[in-house]
């Protein structure tokens, strides 16, 4: 991994705009997204819910007292432009999500779409006319927390996810990832429609919340996001035999959970093996039945995540979990049933847009270095219809996915003068 340091300048091509990036506006508009929440701990705003919709509401609002024109895409996904003066240009965009993960924090995701919003509103207190048409989007449904798959608005804009796969997506309440849509107003069977043409984008740059600690430790102001890990998950089922806890005997016990315990300490240490530097391997939920205190666990169920830069690594360790898994339970007298919930590979971001950004950081004095993502991002499909780039902005502590999740705003209007430089010299560049 590169950390190189890039020396900060003095001047900055846009200057008149990187002076209205509104450090109150930004504040304000985390409150008004956190305070749609379904949790009182945190904020709960699962991917395609009744409050994801209100937050994509109060997004298209926004970008609609800013004069931008704003649509609703077959997936669910709000998109507001802001015309250019070739209109045969290609378009450059930016943008984040919205949804959550259950009691996570206020900044995923969120950071990004309200940096979308101060850009355009600079914008529009400017009257900046850009040459090409500046496209901010709010993607749907990027957290796998509830459908077990990752950024399922941006995988069908960049044709990774078919109408057919909505229907094998289901939660935890047997709802499928269909059956979401359709209650929230979405068709699934246009979702075709939702699809991005190469030919009509030069570029997208996403900022986003750091996640990790890199940043904060190094006092640095933003990060340039080289390369985005993949992920393969993993649904592991180990059915063992319930009985009495008292009645039966230690060397007679057949116990799920025992198994389980065994198969996950065995992802943990396969991850920490200097044969898998740089793998990370958790797992986030844990069933257990029948779930008595005084019965010997039947059945276990848990997920395993699998996250890697290298996706053969990534593979590679899948497989051999899987094997060591069948070894344990065998010797368990349990079985075990590993069944692949999804798999994304790991994506290189655009080295072009990279180097805009470092060059960006440098024009408006914002200290910066390289790194790769160890979480996925909408950025990782967009980045298969077009050139992709990625702005991190610190995570305090390197906290997220937890209510304790906080980026100053300073913080994030640092980013957000990072990435207006950024877009106007992709706006100008041929």
């Amino acid at each position: 991994m590169s950390t190189s340091v890039h020396t900060v300048a003095e001047s900055s091509a846009a200057s008149d705009l990187l002076g209205a990036v509104d450090e109150r506006y930004i504040a304000q508009q985390i409150d008004a997204f956190a305070a749609l929440t379904a949790s009182t701990v945190g904020v709960t705003r699962l991917a395609y819910s009744p409050l994801e919709r209100r937050a994509h509401e109060h997004f298209a609002a926004q970008m609609r007292s800013f004069g931008l024109v704003v649509s609703t895409d077959a997936a669910g996904n709000t998109i507001a432009e802001l015309p250019g003066t070739e209109p045969h240009a290609a378009v450059i965009g930016t943008g984040s999500h919205l949804d959550s993960v259950p009691s996570g924090g206020r900044f995923d995701g969120v950071a990004g779409v309200v940096a979308a919003m101060a850009v355009a509103k600079a914008a529009g207190e400017r009257h900046f006319a850009p040459r090409r048409a500046w496209r901010f989007v709010a993607f749907a449904g990027e957290e796998g927390a509830r459908f077990g798959q990752a950024c399922n608005g941006s995988r069908i804009i960049a044709g990774s996810t078919a109408t057919d796969d909505l229907g094998e997506l289901v939660d935890a309440d047997g709802i499928s990832l269909r059956e979401a849509m359709e209650s929230v107003g979405i068709d699934p069977s246009r979702i075709a429609e939702a699809r991005w043409s190469p030919e009509d984008w030069a570029a997208f740059v996403e900022l986003h919340i750091e996640q990790g600690g890199l940043l904060a430790e190094r006092s640095l102001d933003v990060g340039v996001v080289t390369r985005i890990s993949g992920s393969t998950r993993l649904r592991v089922r180990i059915e063992g035999v319930a009985s009495h806890s008292g009645a039966t005997p230690m060397h007679l016990r057949h116990d799920a959970l025992v198994t389980a315990a065994a198969c996950i300490l065995a992802g943990d240490a396969t991850a920490r093996d200097v044969e898998h530097d740089g793998t990370r391997v958790t797992v986030g939920t844990l069933e257990v039945e029948p779930g008595s205190i005084t019965t010997i666990p039947g059945e276990v169920q848990f997920t395993v995540d699998i996250r890697d830069i290298d996706g053969a690594r990534q593979r590679q360790t899948a497989r051999l979990l899987a094997d060591r898994f069948a070894h344990i339970a065998a010797a368990d007298g349990t079985t075990v049933v590993v069944e692949t919930m999804a798999d994304i590979d790991p994506e290189a971001l655009s080295e072009a847009v990279a180097s805009v950004i470092a060059t960006s950081a440098d024009a408006v004095g914002a200290r910066s270095c390289e790194l790769p993502s160890g979480a996925s991002h909408d950025s990782q499909q967009i980045g298969r219809v077009t050139a992709a780039g990625m702005i991190f902005v610190p995570s305090r502590g390197g906290l997220s996915h937890v209510p304790e999740e906080f980026t100053a705003t300073h913080e994030i209007a640092t980013g957000v003068r990072v990435l207006l430089e950024t877009m106007t010299r992709l706006d100008v560049s041929r």
